[in-house]
């Protein structure tokens, strides 16, 4: 038995677009990497730490959490909640609001040791490569750890 396959002119259009869109959407994740880099740098030095801690993953969320006062374990939480994805649905929801939870926690805690408002927190939640760089190359001060009351570990103000 013999198979043959023939390639149209729409079909390599479309992976010839195919393959464009993921060059493009790649070059704008590798812009948005570095400019969060580039401003958690500038936000660790003012908070005191080193500025190359913003170039690992794991380890600039865990110096984060020690320069805004929250506990480091909610990484771990985050990590853990992501296996329970596996069931459908609930398992999914579950990890939403846990990573919800983590990221309200962490830019109210990032924007009170920066001496800003709420209003800042919202920017961080939403646009944190941006606001890290406001808050990095900006006029702020860092304060020391001011962490926003957490409901799982109880740490307060």
């Amino acid at each position: 038995m013999t198979y043959s396959y023939t390639t149209t002119a729409a079909d390599t259009g479309f992976w010839a677009a195919f393959a464009g869109m993921m060059i493009f959407v790649s070059l704008i994740s590798i812009a948005i990497a570095v400019v969060s880099i580039i401003g958690m740098w500038k936000m660790f030095t003012k908070a005191g730490e080193e500025g190359w801690k913003s170039i690992i993953p794991v380890y600039n969320a865990i110096t984060l959490c020690k320069i805004v006062g929250v506990n480091p374990w909610w990484i771990l939480i985050v990590f853990v909640s992501g296996l329970l994805s596996i069931i459908p649905i609930l398992g999914y929801l579950v990890y939403l609001a846990v990573i919800i939870y983590f990221s309200v926690l962490l830019s109210v805690s990032t924007a009170n040791s920066f001496g800003k408002d709420t209003g800042f927190a919202v920017g961080l939640f939403f646009l944190s490569p941006i606001f890290y760089c406001i808050l990095g190359f900006g006029s702020a001060k860092y304060e020391g750890a001011k962490p926003m009351n957490d409901i799982i570990f109880k740490n307060n103000k």
